[in-house]
């Protein structure tokens, strides 16, 4: 697990996508890789048109149709090469040395399985270059991703805005006090005011959690400021981190609490992740 992937698109997201992973590089001390994938199934390499030509219908027809489709493929591959050059610019602008550049041909989450293991942070935007077209939504590979991978995925809006704090969304789980160790031992948030939110109308257990992920994060060095909120999940998270201008956010994936609801695919995580302009770093 070494280096920091973004993979880009040429959504509207593309350019926080770069600059919020170029962050990341620099903060964590891992070669940035920029990944583009040119999606099989939109550009397929070869293309059999016979079964879609009906009976009597000129040669010149088929022929003339697979070229189209062979000329699409290669212009979409040149600006995918484009888009890549670009990422590269503006990453060396952003301080970063020698960025790395892929491109593939295939599935996006076929691909980052096959990377999995030299990832240590991936970084993807709440949409694709399709949902910049259809409105509101978490785009459907970014859905597909979370749900496969096992790294670290920060989800970035659709501006870069230096994080200059964090919140933790904490409720005490297994999976929320592992989000606090990682948090912790990671250097990507060296320096910055951690808030760790707790959710709760029942103050039972909550001054134990609050204790011992306070003493976690200050043993590391963090100024940390701690929060019991109350009333509905979202609302109260959200608000806590509109209030106090919170920089970026954190959350467990795929948790057995409250704060599942959250998880991607569920309608509140497509409601923060559209009104938000802050970035979300999702821990498994």
């Amino acid at each position: 697990m070494t280096n920091v992937v973004a993979c880009i698109d040429g959504s509207s997201t593309t350019p926080a996508v770069c600059d919020y992973a170029a962050w990341a590089s620099l903060r964590l001390g891992a070669p940035l890789n920029f990944l583009h994938v040119l999606d099989k199934a939109e550009y397929p390499i070869t293309t059999n048109l016979t079964g879609n030509i009906g009976l009597g219908s000129r040669e010149a027809l088929l022929k003339e149709l697979t070229e189209l489709d062979e000329k699409r493929g290669k212009i979409a591959l040149e600006h995918g090469h484009l888009m890549l050059d670009s990422a590269k610019s503006r990453a060396k602008e952003f301080g970063i040395t020698d960025p790395i550049c892929r491109q593939r041909h295939g599935d996006l989450v076929d691909t980052l399985i096959e990377m999995e293991n030299d990832i240590r942070l991936l970084v993807m935007g709440k949409q694709g270059a399709v949902g910049d077209s259809i409105g509101g939504h978490v785009g459907n590979n970014l859905e597909r991703v979370v749900r496969t991978m096992h790294r670290p995925i920060l989800v970035t809006p659709q501006s870069y805005n230096v994080p200059s704090s964090v919140m933790i969304a904490f409720d005490g789980s297994p999976t929320t006090r592992k989000c606090i160790e990682m948090v912790a031992g990671s250097p990507l948030f060296n320096g910055l005011p951690c808030h760790i939110v707790m959710v709760s109308n029942d103050n039972k257990d909550v001054s134990e959690h609050l204790n011992w992920a306070k003493s976690t994060l200050a043993a590391a060095g963090f100024t940390v400021i701690t929060s019991v909120v109350t009333g509905d999940v979202k609302h109260a998270l959200c608000n806590y981190r509109d209030q106090n201008h919170i920089g970026m956010v954190v959350m467990g994936a795929y948790g057995h609490s409250k704060i599942r609801q959250f998880l991607v695919g569920s309608t509140t995580t497509k409601m923060i992740l559209h009104t938000t302009n802050v970035p979300l770093l999702l821990l498994r």
